[in-house]
């Protein structure tokens, strides 16, 4: 078997599993958020740059909105970043085992596992910054300066994607200006890589600045709810040693020591530094786990290289295999715990079972299931629930009746699944639903999900409980009561701002 087949063969094997997964779950609430987002094409909302919301738009109008197309996508980006593993290594010299080691640890990580499985930025994320590493390479193995044109077209389509990739391109300039590859500082070629990033970045740039960065608005709002779970710098690395697969540290942290202490390493040694100042920045600003994931394959093509190395003498070629394959066990031990491969009630047997579980981002009550899981049920049944109410109503009564959702993901659940019941598109104030406004409602008749009474009926002459949403597997918060409201006190357009949630 050759060497590029072993990691083909290893991209299939992600390939497959994903498109086998999710079969047992429904849409995601954040994905119900991105294909809404579709129908609102902008150059920015208040969570996200633009690149999600025009590649869900594309998936609608070549695929359609069904589960399966959506998910796609992350699969292919996710066997993407294997096979992108699988070159580094090979561009960092690495031969067969190398670049087999490097693609099966991508593809063996937990952390991936789980965020190539639903339609995110996220899933994007780890194959532009890598990208963008897999440039560098080649521009410090050939000396080809105009491949930092590359490297400003990637650059630039990662901040359209998420603005973490300043994090991630700080990284690289470190790395430069700690190296002798400073030296490219002074191609031109760089320049104009970085004006390219720029005026790809800039129109939502001039989004942010129109809008007064709300961005950053909301940034600080989560840090002041205090929502996102608390990880100071050990607890972190031992998150990030636990979504990359135990047995997988070995071979990143090797990596680690190949760019910084080895002479073969010495000409990348600037990617060292990115990985170094990356980690350093996101530790610092007290972040969720997966936000330094996209940085890892660069560590397990260069750990692949050092301990293809270290294991070339005979003697020691019988570890290969036996190493591989308990990373193999491994992660199919815990891969039920972060792709939906079983059925919820088989799930939660196995997890009682094996005490496994996904960790915790964010310090919302749970239910039965994770989050991850959880919040991928209850969406077509509530929009379900919501008819019933608006379809009982009279029709001159309907025209005017506005479906409100406490968040984007009841908003996205009216705007999917509510069309084949003749349902209207929901108003929120919720992240950027609050910048496509009341729609022209004037806050007559209301349908209120996940209401509080008492701040309903001082806002209204007439409350009336008419629902209520549950189910057994979804998050508890969202199960909640439904309101019919009539007579909001203030015209709805006025009231507005009072409604803005960014949180």
């Amino acid at each position: 078997m050759g060497t590029g087949l072993f990691v083909a063969v290893i991209a299939a094997i992600k390939l497959l599993l994903h498109l086998y997964a999710g079969r047992h779950y429904g849409y995601f609430g954040d994905e119900l958020y991105y294909l809404a987002c579709a129908q609102h094409l902008d150059w920015g909302y208040v969570d996200q740059p633009p690149l999600i919301a025009l590649v869900a738009k594309l998936v609608r109008v070549t695929l359609g909105d069904s589960l399966p197309a959506i998910r796609l996508v992350p699969a292919l980006a996710g066997t993407g970043n294997v096979l992108l593993a699988g070159l580094m290594a090979r561009e960092l010299g690495g031969r067969r085992f190398a670049q087999t080691l490097a693609a099966l640890a991508v593809l063996c990580a937990p952390g991936y596992q789980a965020l190539d499985s639903l339609f995110t930025m996220n899933s994007f994320e780890p194959l532009i910054w890598m990208g963008c590493a897999y440039v560098v390479i080649r521009i410090m193995r050939t000396g080809n300066a105009r491949l930092w044109l590359w490297f400003g077209v990637l650059a630039g389509i990662g901040l359209e994607n998420k603005h973490s990739m300043l994090i991630f391109g700080l990284g690289i300039v470190v790395g430069l200006v700690f190296t002798p590859e400073r030296r490219w500082l002074r191609s031109p070629w760089l320049w104009l890589g970085g004006l390219v990033a720029f005026l790809i970045f800039l129109p939502n740039l001039l989004w942010n600045i129109h809008h007064h960065f709300p961005f950053l608005e909301l940034q600080e709002n989560i840090r002041r709810s205090g929502r996102n779970v608390s990880m100071p710098p050990l607890s972190f690395l031992s998150q990030e040693i636990l979504a990359m697969l135990p047995l997988s540290a070995p071979i990143w942290f090797a990596g680690l020591w190949w760019l910084f202490g080895s002479r073969a390493g010495k000409p990348f040694r600037a990617l060292g530094w990115a990985w170094i100042t990356t980690a350093a920045i996101i530790m610092t600003f007290n972040p969720r786990a997966y936000y330094l994931f996209p940085a890892f394959p660069i560590l397990f093509a260069s750990g692949g290289v050092i301990w293809e190395r270290w294991l070339g003498g005979p003697r020691l070629q019988w570890i290969k295999p036996v190493y591989v394959t308990l990373m193999i066990l491994m992660s199919a031990l815990l891969a039920p715990t972060m792709v939906p491969l079983l059925p919820p009630e088989t799930y939660i047997r196995y997890s009682a079972a094996t005490h496994l579980q996904q960790q915790r981002i964010e310090t919302r009550k749970m239910g039965p299931l994770p989050q991850l899981f959880a919040d991928q049920f209850g969406w077509p049944e509530l929009a379900a629930t919501i008819a019933g109410v608006y379809n009982s109503l009279p029709p001159d009564v309907r025209a005017q009746t506005a479906i409100f959702g406490r968040n984007y993901g009841q908003a996205g659940a009216i705007d999917l699944f509510g069309p084949k019941y003749g349902l209207p598109p929901a108003i929120s104030g919720h992240q950027s639903y609050y910048l496509w406004g009341p729609r022209g409602y004037t806050g007559e008749s209301v349908i209120v999900m996940a209401g509080n009474r008492n701040d309903l009926e001082r806002l209204f002459t007439s409350v009336e409980k008419v629902a209520r949403v549950e189910h057994p597997y979804s998050m508890p918060d969202q199960h909640f009561d439904v309101y019919y409201c009539r007579g909001m006190k203030m015209a709805l357009r006025d009231y507005w701002p009072k409604l803005k949630d960014w949180d």
